[in-house]
């Protein structure tokens, strides 16, 4: 099961190092991973994207709990917005092909950011599933380069990852 999960951290270095060696010893694999500052002076978010059951993610979520820069951890189960960007760089072999490939990223809201003689870049963003099957619709064309950002998500609502008060070790 895919299990998309927020941690709220402390950024200091050496953080994400943490998080993820966590996480590879527990066999897991990382399909997807963003990092970025937030609003808050000194705090980031990094979203996961690991596959596994509940029990097992469950575990995974309390070992990240107990690092001392992990603020909160959040598995969106919950109802929530979630999105990706890509740039995806097709072939255009001529002005038929072209033509064809402008009107598919069109139904897919993608953006063209660079026009070569022989190549498109692409901007898209949305959830995983769309992001694939852009790519996937892409392909036949020759697929020249792609590079995704990984799954980001917040709480629909009111609902926040709220800052839990850490005890300093003495």
């Amino acid at each position: 099961m895919r299990h998309l999960v927020s941690v709220l951290v402390q950024d200091h270095p050496g953080v994400l190092q943490r998080i993820t060696a966590l996480i590879a010893r527990r066999g897991f694999n990382i399909d997807s991973l963003a990092v970025g500052r937030t609003h808050q002076a000194g705090l980031s978010r990094i979203s996961l994207v690991v596959s596994g059951d509940d029990k097992v993610v469950e575990q995974v979520e309390k070992q990240l709990n107990r690092l001392i820069e992990v603020l909160k951890v959040t598995d969106h189960t919950e109802p929530h917005v979630e999105r990706e960007l890509a740039l995806v760089k097709v072939h255009v072999a001529s002005v038929e092909e072209r033509l064809e490939i402008k009107d598919i990223a069109e139904a897919f809201r993608a953006r063209i950011v660079d026009v070569g003689k022989k190549a498109l870049i692409f901007e898209l963003t949305g959830d995983s599933q769309k992001v694939s099957t852009f790519i996937e619709a892409m392909r036949p064309y020759g697929l020249l380069e792609v590079m995704r950002t990984g799954a980001v998500a917040l709480s629909r609502g009111e609902k926040t990852l709220k800052v839990r008060e850490r005890k300093e070790a003495v």
